[in-house]
């Protein structure tokens, strides 16, 4: 299970690369993008528990609640992804939107010539 962590941690470090070093919007909102995948990734292994059943009571499982909370993986985690997910893909669609705009309005995507036509 640490390759997950290790993984999440490699794609919020690639995304923290391509937000810092890349002067593209395009490429901002891709790396802003990567980010979230690393930290959705991060959550689902810490939700994750080894041979876990779904959390969902049936009747089999009625006569030993404490056995099935012991196997049961944890849906905080899941709910908390796939909220997350719906918010991600609302800033993407947002964001790349806003580079679009940026775009027939200034007729650029790099970012320093924007801020120097702010001033």
């Amino acid at each position: 299970m640490s390759i997950n962590y290790a993984v999440a941690m490699m794609l919020v470090g690639l995304g923290l690369y391509c937000l810092v070093v890349k002067r593209n919007l395009i490429k901002l909102v891709i790396g802003l993008s990567v980010i979230t995948d690393g930290i959705h990734l991060l959550l689902i292994s810490i939700g994750y528990r080894s041979g876990g059943i779904p959390p969902i009571v049936t009747s089999a499982y009625m006569d030993n609640l404490e056995g099935f909370a012991a196997r049961a993986v944890d849906p905080v985690p899941q709910a908390l992804v796939l909220t997350s997910i719906v918010i991600s893909v609302c800033v993407l669609a947002l964001a790349l939107s806003l580079a679009i705009y940026a775009y027939r309005h200034y007729g650029t995507l790099d970012v320093r010539k924007l801020r120097r036509l702010r001033e």
